[in-house]
């Protein structure tokens, strides 16, 4: 990564736009052209340094229902679940853990019926041994940036 791509990368983590055209507003701030940030921007997706650009949202301000869920998967069966459970819009993060309980994600649904209603149709899934539902019981701030 050069220098640019640095200084994009913080502009990127703490500062974002939101206007009609938030690469070109980006661009202005950092000395550089839309068309130029839009390539980096690509660039550090392709290279894998960028995962994901996107707002991140109180879904409890927003009247939604979040919570952790670990289920307990049959080790052969354990790709074809994380499949399943990745089919589901409300799964935000979905990953492998080396513990008893082994597939971890996290589910936002509209509300608690509707991600009891997606556990339970997990539930029935072969492979599924058991499943919990670990709500938040206290809300954190967690704002982590990465410096450049």
């Amino acid at each position: 990564m050069d220098d640019f791509d640095k200084r994009l990368l913080n502009h990127l983590q703490d500062d974002f736009p939101i206007v009609a055209r938030p690469f070109a507003k980006i661009a202005r701030d950092l000395d550089s052209t839309e068309e130029e940030v839009i390539a980096a921007v690509e660039r550090l997706k392709s290279d894998g340094i960028i995962r994901r650009l996107g707002g991140v949202f109180s879904s409890r301000d927003l009247g939604f229902h979040s919570t952790l869920v670990a289920a307990r998967v049959a080790p052969e069966r354990l790709e074809e679940t994380a499949a399943a459970v990745n089919e589901y819009a409300e799964v935000t993060h979905n990953y492998e853990r080396e513990h008893t309980y082994n597939l971890w994600f996290t589910l936002t649904a509209t509300s608690r019926d509707r991600a009891r209603e997606i556990t339970e149709e997990l539930k029935s899934q072969m492979g599924v041994i058991d499943i919990q539902e670990l709500p938040a019981l206290e809300i954190y701030k967690v704002d982590v940036k990465f410096n450049m």
